[in-house]
């Protein structure tokens, strides 16, 4: 498990910008099964990824017409339990962190993988997002 006082600053930069927090697998189980969209924002301390996947998602949000109806994140190593019940909802897809998902109706509809965020911009993930935020988003 991760240090408290590297991870909270971490969170902060999404729950001072409107994500709730999931942090049993209770609360996944709870913020899937409801109606609409869900974006789920696995969080990281990976810096080679966090640091782009992180500013990537705020943009998205901020920029986009169409936003999901809720705004979600965990964080891996830190908040076990609820990261491992969300990849449960992920699979086939192998573990991945940072990574970022969006549910609709509690079907993931879209996933971006580490390594789709490996070497991109904030601005690169940022569009990625407003795409398949017209797309699933009311």
């Amino acid at each position: 498990m991760y240090p408290e006082e590297i991870v909270i600053p971490m969170k902060e930069e999404l729950t001072d910008n409107g994500f709730s927090e999931m942090l049993t697998s209770d609360e996944v189980e709870e913020a899937l099964k409801t109606q609409g969209t869900t974006l789920v924002v696995i969080n990281s301390v990976c810096g080679c990824s966090a640091g782009t996947a992180r500013p990537g998602v705020l943009l998205a949000v901020q920029h986009s017409e169409k936003k999901p109806d809720q705004l979600t994140t965990s964080f891996a190593g830190f908040d076990v339990d609820a990261v491992k019940k969300i990849r449960e909802h992920l699979l086939p897809y192998p573990p991945s962190s940072p990574s970022i998902a969006l549910f609709k109706n509690g079907q993931l509809v879209h996933f971006i993988e580490r390594h789709m965020i490996e070497g991109r911009s904030a601005q690169m993930i940022a569009e990625n997002l407003i795409g398949a935020f017209d797309q699933y988003c009311n």
